[in-house]
């Protein structure tokens, strides 16, 4: 026990100030963000919304988590991290205090496009700070902490924002996701003044004018992202609208099962990922395994009726996540150090966002039409479509040195 114990705190160490401040920020931040995760619920349950309308308003909120991505990775290059961060902490702070106000399908889909144009700023400029702060051999376990410090905050806002529901209203959700967008600013402000981030460092010399929108591998890779992303997603539109209305489980109920993801994830990632890399598992294997056990997570839905393995699907699901976004940012890192990071970031991002489009919509549509089952089969057949990608684009890229089994120490 004790050397476990020991492993698990190593996997902790060789990050600087700057990076522990920037986990710091970004856990009050995602630890307000309640609104998400319950938005299919509040549409349909307080604003009484059709499934075919709540699908329309999730894809303005992809398509502003798009045109946000976009401009906050060309901010980042022209004007800095550090400024495009402050700005949308405090704009998208505000915004989240206005939005509990607004009323009905289109008024509603054009606000909530507004706000992902000002929080998804952020992203990018996040993931080259984070490119400022960690050592190259550090990065992957870096952006591994700053996901721990999300899903430890995701683990945390979910189940709070289910006694929120229940003991006052949905508005109180908007109150929280604004108040802490703020205070992630004024400590951003505080602790992490701009004189100490410094500049952005520059690419690779023999490769400084590389295009992301050039580099043939990294755009292929950035669709099988995509393909992965919409699936994964369902777990935040579609999934629970099942375990509400398929097997009757309270918002409080819900809050504490998506919770769980958070915290599996603040117990394993970490000494998960740096056992990874000490282990030199190669990249593309471990990115393989993840993606079947997201398809592993849907398919215990379908023969699984009881409540007892919903908690299964949502280990696999959890598991699944640990071993493919880490590993899929340090594709996307290495990647970057051929052109302007912003640039390529931005588009890392964006692919997120262009899930965020097909998937919420796809999801409902898809319920809506045919129902849950066959919808959990299709998502399943989408991920084996993402896993025979991946063998593709290993052989795009070799013997590229994103093919190394691991970054040497």
């Amino acid at each position: 026990m004790s050397r476990a114990w020991r492993y698990y705190v190593d996997s902790f160490r060789g990050f600087g100030r700057g990076i522990w401040l920037l986990t710091l920020i970004t856990f009050v931040n995602r630890a307000g963000t309640m609104v998400v995760p319950f938005l299919s619920l509040y549409l349909t349950k307080d604003m009484g919304l059709t499934l075919e309308q709540v699908g329309w308003i999730m894809s303005c909120f992809g398509a502003g988590s798009v045109v946000g991505s976009w401009l906050g990775g060309r901010l980042t290059d022209r004007i800095g991290f550090y400024e495009v961060m402050v700005g949308s902490l405090l704009t998208s702070g505000l915004a989240f205090l206005v939005l509990q106000h607004v009323r009905g399908a289109v008024p509603f889909g054009l606000a909530i496009f507004g706000l992902m144009v000002l929080s998804d700023g952020f992203r990018p400029a996040m993931f080259v700070a984070i490119r400022q702060y960690a050592r190259p051999e550090n990065r992957t376990r870096a952006v591994t902490l700053i996901r721990l410090a999300i899903n430890l905050g995701f683990s945390l806002g979910p189940a709070i924002g289910g006694l929120i529901i229940t003991s006052w209203s949905y508005a109180g959700l908007f109150w929280v996701d604004g108040i802490t967008c703020l205070l992630a600013m004024a400590m951003l402000l505080r602790w992490l003044p701009r004189k100490e981030a410094g500049a952005v460092d520059q690419p690779l010399e023999n490769a400084a004018k590389a295009s992301p929108y050039k580099d043939r591998p990294f755009l292929f890779f950035l669709m099988i992202v995509t393909l992965i992303s919409i699936p994964f997603l369902q777990y935040f539109s579609t999934v629970p609208l099942f375990y509400s209305e398929v097997h009757g489980l309270s918002e409080e109920y819900i809050g504490l099962l998506l919770g769980a993801n958070g915290l599996i994830i603040f117990l394993v990632e970490m000494p998960l990922v740096k056992g990874c890399e000490d282990g030199r598992v190669p990249l593309f294997r471990l990115l393989r395994v993840s993606v079947v056990l997201f398809a592993l997570s849907f398919v215990v839905l379908v023969f699984a009726p009881f409540i007892a393995f919903l908690w299964v699907g949502m280990v696999l699901m959890t598991f699944g996540e640990m071993l493919n976004f880490p590993f899929m940012n340090r594709f996307a890192y290495e990647r970057s150090d051929r052109g302007k990071p912003g640039a390529y970031m931005a588009l890392f991002t964006i692919s997120w966002s262009v899930a965020h489009i097909i998937g919420h919509t796809l999801g409902l549509r898809l319920v809506a039409s045919v129902g849950y089952m066959t919808t959990w089969w299709f998502f399943t057949a989408l991920l084996l479509v993402a896993l025979g990608g991946l063998l593709v684009l290993e052989r795009m890229v070799r013997p590229s040195i994103t093919e190394q089994p691991a970054i040497e120490k």
